[in-house]
């Protein structure tokens, strides 16, 4: 399931802005395809426009009720509502502003929450930087000398370029008002830090759109 919602706060109508003349959602569907995966491809949107994205580039295409599609809509609601119209064993979430996910990188994902048999998973990017929550240190010390990065404990932080759920069990776990994203056995799978790159804002879009067009300009060095 590739959710393409068709407003966004900061940057209007994000899922459909071009690069390389391919809508940003082009690069979700096309990831999803290429990694050979899944039984059934869906675009699920609040918008019809995104029908004729899906019909383009032939996958599924799912019309949610318009009250899902607000900037207030929680991930679990999309889910379930998803989940109450379509038969699935696995549901995932491939998300449609991390146009950097790869395919191979999908396929290890899915592979690696079938293998350990979790109820649910995000992606997530390690961090070895110095880390603070509220001004106080959460994995140095203010006393010490000051840590090399190296040395520091990693922090890992959800990118959700990718989360998936038994779907079953999300749907038990929605009907008893629990938290449904994150529900069960929990797992957690650092990907690259391109795959961590969400579009959320002009500022993004460029640096995505840079990546893409220059991905394969090899490193120069002064001399």
């Amino acid at each position: 399931m590739i959710p393409a919602r068709i407003g966004s706060q900061r940057l209007k109508k994000k899922n459909l802005a071009l690069i390389n003349n391919k809508p940003l959602v082009y690069y979700a569907i096309n990831a999803a395809k290429k990694s050979k995966i899944f039984d059934k491809i869906y675009i699920n949107s609040d918008d019809k426009i995104f029908g004729k994205v899906a019909k383009k580039y032939k996958v599924e295409f799912y019309l949610r009720p318009k009250h899902l599609g607000s900037s207030n809509t929680k991930s679990d609601d999309i889910v379930f509502n998803f989940l109450n119209n379509f038969d699935c064993d696995i549901l995932v979430w491939v998300n449609s502003i991390a146009p950097l996910q790869t395919a191979i990188e999908i396929q290890k994902v899915v592979n690696f929450f079938k293998k350990r048999d979790y109820n649910s998973l995000i992606t997530a990017n390690e961090f070895k930087y110095h880390g603070i929550i509220n001004n106080k240190p959460i994995n140095f010390k203010k006393g010490d000398k000051f840590s090399k990065t190296q040395d520091l404990t990693p922090i890992d932080l959800m990118v959700y370029s990718l989360m998936m759920w038994k779907s079953k069990s999300f749907i038990k776990a929605y009907k008893e008002k629990k938290g449904t994203i994150l529900h069960g056995k929990v797992g957690f799978y650092n990907v690259s830090r391109l795959s961590g790159l969400i579009v959320k804002n002009k500022l993004d879009l460029h640096i995505v759109s840079a990546i893409i067009n220059k991905r394969k300009d090899k490193i120069k060095y002064f001399k």
